[in-house]
């Protein structure tokens, strides 16, 4: 699946690791896709950042995709039972 985030206005790439993730966690790219577009955000600087959100038909939230933006978006991987760490 090709997916360009409208969100980033890029396409977003994501890595071997963060497919076999996404396996692990019983997640599918439509699912990584919402959450790249409307979850919550949080940068940790101007290229790196964390996207989670909470979708009530799962118990293992908060879904997380920890991702760098550079010319593509690159999802590193994704993450469930998250936490924005302050």
């Amino acid at each position: 699946m090709h997916l360009i985030s409208s969100r980033f206005k890029t396409t977003i790439y994501i890595t071997e690791h963060t497919k076999k993730r996404l396996i692990e966690r019983s997640m599918d790219e439509a699912l990584l896709f919402d959450l790249i577009e409307t979850g919550d955000i949080k940068f940790k600087d101007s290229h790196h950042a964390w996207i989670a959100k909470h979708y009530s038909n799962r118990q293992d939230n908060l879904l997380c995709a920890a991702i760098v933006i550079e010319k593509t978006l690159i999802v590193k991987t994704v993450m469930h039972h998250f936490s924005f760490k302050e």
